[in-house]
């Protein structure tokens, strides 16, 4: 599921980070720089965080490391900090370190290139909830991957890439509005247009500007965060058998949730998309969770029910 911006000021679109990219701002003389800043942002988020490209820093440093501490940008230590926090945060849900059991999956490279259905797979059932075992020196720049880990920054490197460059937008904006939507990931920083960001949230993906299909709404956003986890939206076949990008890490293998669709509000992106992963992975106690920690969300089941948890964003008074 990408949530789709339902009502934009001004806006512009295109695909990086394997998604679908929206970038909104309230004022039309505001889009070019804004679109320069989340251009640059994406860019560089690409250069040091993917699994995927070889000359990447992420890959240089789990070929590298081999549990010694080696040297590291200043975006990568604040790319794997976001990471080890959502570990932390969920208990484990969220865990960078299922890098290897992806790959093993078929899932080892951009998600289009991924061939739809190729022949089986050994799935293997093994712990990969190994964060506690990666040293990240924020102030000597250095990180320590053991042997073998291979780190996987996708369930988190998108919304902290979101949070990121709507904060940095909306400062060279002088605080003027400003909305980021990377695939399920949004973040919105400096001052909504009155009644706040209109924010589609739908329970089946497809492109900005379509008609939706299956469950939706239209909300609005504020300030903050708004993310989606889904076991419906990337997906891919291995010998007949269907599998899904949202790892259990005590397993290692796509998690049978009940839910096929978590969205959730929170302060920020990133909160919002641990949150919203952990609550897959939890199934059937992620909504006493989530209630506990306060944090308001849209949960749509195998069945399409969706339920509401308390302080769920108001709809949208535009279309």
């Amino acid at each position: 599921m990408t949530p789709a911006i339902a009502a934009a000021e001004t806006a512009a679109d295109w695909s990086a980070l394997g998604c679908a990219v929206r970038l909104v701002v309230g004022e039309p003389r505001d889009l070019a720089v804004a679109t320069t800043i989340l251009d640059a942002e994406l860019s560089a988020i690409d250069r040091v965080c993917s699994r995927f490209r070889t000359d990447s820093e992420l890959s240089r440093v789990c070929a590298d490391s081999a549990g010694r501490p080696v040297p590291i940008s200043a975006l990568l230590a604040e790319a794997v900090d976001a990471a080890l926090w959502a570990a932390a945060a969920s208990d484990g849900d969220v865990d960078p370190t299922v890098g290897r059991a992806m790959e093993q999956l078929g899932y080892d490279r951009d998600y289009a290139a991924i061939p739809t259905d190729a022949g089986p797979v050994t799935v293997v059932r093994r712990s990969t909830h190994g964060w506690r075992r990666i040293g990240l020196d924020r102030s000597a720049l250095t990180l320590r991957v053991p042997r073998g880990v291979l780190l996987d920054l996708g369930a988190t490197a998108k919304a902290f890439c979101a949070d990121r460059a709507a904060g940095r937008i909306a400062d060279a904006l002088d605080g003027r509005g400003v909305l980021v939507a990377l695939g399920g990931d949004v973040a919105a920083a400096g001052t909504p247009p009155p009644g706040g960001w209109s924010v589609r949230v739908q329970d089946v993906t497809g492109p900005v500007g379509a008609e939706p299909t299956g469950p939706t709404q239209v909300v609005s956003l504020p300030s903050g965060g708004l993310a989606t986890s889904s076991t419906t939206a990337r997906r891919w076949v291995r010998g007949g058998r269907v599998l899904h990008h949202i790892l259990d890490p005590r397993t290692g293998v796509p998690v049978p949730s009940p839910w096929r669709t978590v969205t959730v509000a929170a302060p920020t992106c990133l909160a919002a998309n641990v949150a919203s992963t952990a609550a897959i992975v939890r199934g059937w106690s992620a909504v006493d969770w989530l209630v506990g920690l306060g944090l308001a969300a849209r949960i749509v089941d195998r069945d399409g029910h969706v339920t509401l948890l308390p302080g769920w964003p108001v709809e949208s008074d535009r279309p």
